[in-house]
């Protein structure tokens, strides 16, 4: 059993951000979607509709990773304090079968004493 005491908080956002991206590209096609409907079928045709629309869609993919980047951030933070508290999460990890050693030493090897 392996146990996840912190986690590095600014990688956890960097993360968080470009997934959250991803998100807002596939919201972007809903936005221009919304946006064209409006300014179709509203009453009075103007082209304020279809800007907005666009304008949330080019801005959604920014917007989504500045909040995920936000999330993480908190998220990350919050799980290095809980761990403190409760020991972290539990991992039971298992070697592929075939594979006799791990690709890297699992302990540091010893700096010689000069």
């Amino acid at each position: 059993m392996h146990i996840v005491k912190s986690v590095e908080v600014f990688s956890v956002a960097k993360i968080m951000a470009m997934i959250h991206a991803c998100l807002g590209l596939v919201a972007a096609p809903f936005f221009l979607l919304i946006g064209l409907m409006g300014s179709v079928l509203g009453e009075r045709s103007g082209p304020v509709a279809s800007i907005f629309g666009v304008g949330f869609a080019i801005l959604m993919p920014f917007l989504y990773g500045l909040v995920g980047f936000i999330t993480g951030l908190i998220g990350a933070l919050l799980y290095n304090l809980f761990a403190r508290w409760v020991g972290g999460i539990e991992l039971e990890l298992e070697m592929k079968p075939g594979i006799t050693t791990a690709p890297y030493p699992l302990v540091p090897p010893q700096t010689p004493v000069a």
